[in-house]
């Protein structure tokens, strides 16, 4: 997993409340569990009309706002069915950090461990985010180290976040990271259970 340490992107806001996953990512693009190519499903119903055409209205599709890295969301941003895919599909299409008042809970579990932070503010932080972001063009700042927001005013935002999964994620750990940091524990493990339980190694 790709450390997260600071950003210095673009923000696309989304003033748009109860972002279920189904939005994010719909469930005819579930069938896979390759995480490259989701980029096209993402927000999928919002972004194109019937004939598979880009809805002009839609912010991602605004050409001020492509390569954007942030995305300024609504309140209760995540919410609905858990499924792994939406942070899969957000990451594909180049976001790297979400910014809302609140998260769905398993949905934030399922960004933070594939590496993708998200940052809860207050409403009126939120507001004068978006209103910064409108235009694109402008560059905001995300440090993960310093647990701040810096908008392209120089306005400041500090966020709270769980100091496991902040280490987690400035050192790049998913679950299979942590684990193999404790590599040599293991191997000495096996190697005694092998002399205790020799039947164990026959199964």
């Amino acid at each position: 997993m790709k450390p997260f340490t600071r950003l210095d992107a673009r923000a696309a806001p989304l003033p748009l409340a109860n972002i279920d996953t189904d939005q994010i990512i719909p469930k005819q693009f579930l069938k896979t569990v390759d995480r490259e190519g989701l980029a096209r499903g993402l927000f999928y119903d919002l972004r194109f009309d019937e004939q598979g055409r880009e809805k002009s209205g839609f912010v991602l599709n605004d050409p001020a706002y492509r390569g954007a890295q942030i995305l300024i969301a609504g309140d209760n941003f995540g919410c609905g069915s858990s499924r792994e895919h939406a942070p899969w599909a957000l990451q594909d299409f180049g976001i790297s950090c979400v910014i809302s008042t609140s998260f769905a809970d398993i949905f934030r579990g399922n960004c933070l461990n594939n590496g993708l932070l998200t940052v809860e503010l207050k409403p009126e932080e939120i507001q004068a985010l978006m209103e910064e972001a409108k235009g694109g063009n402008h560059l905001f700042t995300v440090d993960l180290e310093t647990q701040t927001v810096t908008a392209p005013s120089g306005a400041k935002f500090t966020f709270e976040i769980d100091k496991d999964r902040k280490h987690k994620l400035l050192e790049g750990l998913d679950a299979i990271g942590e684990t193999l940091q404790h590599a040599g524990a293991i191997d000495v493990f096996e190697s005694k259970a092998a002399l205790s339980r020799p039947w164990l190694e026959r199964a």
